[in-house]
């Protein structure tokens, strides 16, 4: 990775300032929680007010002065902004304050570096923070910007600056090329799940949601979960048995954020597609949050960049056990499923949330009465097998009736391999 941390935490300076429209400002009490995810020690969290940052260094004189006075009484070695810097505005700073200074995006950069795990998650990474950092190469090189003569300094004709700029261009192309691959694998996977007509239900929602935990309790995973910020990065898939629709394929993803930056949507394409190729989505939302409406509004505001926004969504209200409120369905005027209130902790609400699912996928499902006769005890056994057989009477002639309810793809498949007519033998009589 390319960021280098120290094994304790580095004591930092927090700074926000109130900017602009309402609903652009960030929120200090998030920031804050991003650096503890960071591993930072926060020491000191200098607050303000502008109506337009200054175009060279960001904050006005004065506020430069009491944050560079908190840098020297707390000894601190990064200085955290929570906004969205300029490369000049971070190398004057640098130069004003004596120490690192780092950007929003730069701190969930860092974050993301730490949580990656898996091969394809750790290039993703290394993408965003290639492009983040190839704006920024001019920090570390500036006594290198011109070309030199002399012995053992003559060189290609570039200067150092513009070889890192030519090498880092070919790391990230390099990084751009296998990432095309490992799509390419998830496209084929997800093909083959279509054959398999499996309909595919990912979670997604803001950071800190509870989607990890949800996920293991329903799917009995074991993928990690805390109380902090951005603790899922690569997406985890697992099977999921949903009562009268059968199996379904449940993908954990990464949490989303206000102000996600782009750098990080354009290099999570490969995972977020897993989003927005699902039939469903299921919208934890942390029900207790003070900021629950403007998360879910930023969530939406993702999924519509990432071209999720036409997905059926059903809204999970996570996290009831702070509320003291109990497991319920909200529907609509239609009487159709929009929200479903759980506890992922205290394993609440599950049986609902399932009904719920299989309501809302369970459009091309059959259900009906199906007669066999004693020499179809194999496709007996197998609607038996499928979890489709809701119940079975006899004719006097001995031949059973099934009532069935299971997904269309399935049944036909099912029928066809007894080389069966699917539509004669729900028919029959």
């Amino acid at each position: 990775m390319l960021f280098e941390r120290p094994d304790s935490g580095e004591r930092a300076v927090l700074v926000h300032l109130d900017l602009g429209k309402a609903e652009e400002r960030e929120d200090p009490r998030e920031f804050e929680e991003l650096v503890l995810s960071a591993g930072g020690d926060p020491v000191a969290f200098v607050v303000g007010q502008r109506k337009a940052p200054d175009p060279h260094r960001f904050v006005g004189q004065g506020k430069l002065e009491e944050i560079r006075a908190a840098v020297v009484e707390h000894q601190a070695e990064l200085v955290l902004f929570n906004h969205a810097l300029r490369p000049s505005q971070e190398r004057n700073l640098e130069r004003e304050l004596q120490c690192r200074v780092l950007d929003r995006t730069g701190l969930i950069l860092d974050i993301f570096a730490q949580r990656a795990r898996t091969h394809e998650g750790k290039l993703q990474v290394e993408l965003a923070q290639l492009q983040h950092m190839s704006t920024r190469l001019v920090r570390g090189w500036t006594h290198l910007e011109r070309q030199k003569g002399g012995i053992g300094l003559r060189g290609p004709g570039e200067t150092q600056l513009e070889t890192d700029r030519r090498l880092l261009r070919e790391r990230i192309k390099s990084i751009n090329a296998r990432l095309e691959k490992v799509r390419a694998q998830r496209n084929q996977a997800r093909r083959a799940r279509q054959r398999a007509e499996i309909p595919a239900v990912s979670l997604v929602g803001y950071t800190n949601a509870g989607k990890s935990t949800l996920f293991n309790a329903l799917t009995r995973a074991d993928v990690y979960a805390a109380d902090q910020l951005f603790a899922t990065l690569d997406p985890t898939l697992r099977r999921l048995q949903i009562p009268e629709l059968g199996a379904v394929l449940l993908a954990d993803t990464v949490g989303f954020i206000r102000h996600l930056p782009h750098k990080l949507v354009q290099a999570f394409r490969a995972t977020l597609e897993e989003v927005a190729e699902a039939d469903l989505l299921l919208h934890v939302i942390d029900c207790a949050a003070e900021e629950r409406d403007v998360n879910s509004s930023h969530v939406v505001s993702v999924l519509e960049e990432i071209g999720a926004a036409d997905i059926g969504r059903l809204d999970v209200y996570n996290k009831i056990d702070l509320l003291g409120a109990e497991p319920r369905i909200d529907r609509d005027e239609h009487g159709r499923p929009l929200r479903v209130w759980v506890s992922a902790r205290e394993g609440r609400g599950f049986d609902l949330l399932a009904q719920a699912i299989g309501e809302r996928l369970g459009t091309s499902m059959v259900a009906g009465d199906v007669v066999l006769s004693g020499a179809m005890g194999r496709l007996r056994a197998r609607l038996y097998d499928a979890g489709a057989v809701l119940a079975e009477s006899y004719l006097e002639d001995g031949r059973s009736v099934l009532s069935i309810k299971m997904p269309a793809g399935d049944f036909n498949r099912l029928a066809s391999g007894e080389k069966l007519d699917p539509q004669r033998l729900l028919a029959a009589r």
